[in-house]
């Protein structure tokens, strides 16, 4: 059986919670009675486990998917969440390549005092050749609280993804893969990044070394 905060563990717990709402259960009670499941079979592990970690370095605390559309993250301060999906469910179609290519709505608050710029990065760490860049946007100004969902901000910068494209690119695992991870982050930095429309995923952790205030952490599922 899978490891709580594993990526078949999250899988698995996602499948249990869709088996719920076809039998009728209510959304916030199929996820609660998904996790309840899994934990009873699946107890959380101590923290200095061996779980995989996400492509910043995190290790997972607690059991895989927590409850409702939030989730405070190890650095602490910002609330991230998503209209579109909720931690550890299904990303939508329209937001993937193939289907609309259109940026989930991100929403977040708590941002510290004394951020000089928000940034915004998406990876899938599960994809065949290693991790793989969806979306690098830098420059939002400390006022914005949203993005996505076709609504970038003027003065925001959107850098090349792995596709090669500037903006956002959508989800599109190997057909038959079980369903990848998609690791959203917003980042709080004292000061200026300076990044243009060239950087990378790679430039952006350079820029926010010594200098991140705080982070918000949302997990998106999605498979062919």
């Amino acid at each position: 059986m899978p490891e709580p905060g594993s990526h078949k563990y999250d899988v698995k717990r996602t499948r249990r919670r869709g088996e719920y709402e076809d039998a009728g259960v209510p959304d916030q009670r199929a996820d609660e009675a998904a996790s309840e499941d899994l934990q009873r079979t699946h107890p959380p592990q101590r923290p200095d486990d061996d779980r995989p970690a996400g492509p910043l370095g995190e290790r997972p605390r607690g059991p895989a998917g927590g409850q409702g559309r939030e989730r405070d993250t190890e650095g602490g301060g910002i609330r991230l969440s998503s209209s579109a999906f909720s931690d550890h469910a299904m990303l939508p179609h329209r937001c993937s390549r193939d289907g609309g290519n259109i940026a989930p709505a991100l929403e977040w608050s708590q941002v510290p005092d004394g951020t000089a710029e928000l940034a915004v990065l998406c990876e899938d760490p599960d994809a065949p050749n290693g991790t793989f860049v969806h979306w690098v946007v830098s420059n939002i100004p400390p006022t914005v609280t949203r993005i996505g969902g076709g609504d970038v901000p003027d003065e925001a910068v959107e850098s090349r993804n792995d596709f090669g494209d500037r903006g956002w690119g959508g989800p599109h695992p190997p057909a038959g893969d079980e369903a990848h991870r998609y690791f959203f982050r917003v980042f709080a930095s004292e000061q200026p990044l300076g990044l243009g429309a060239d950087a990378t995923a790679d430039d952006l952790r350079d820029a926010l070394a010594g200098h991140e205030l705080a982070r918000g952490n949302i997990v998106g599922l999605f498979q062919r």
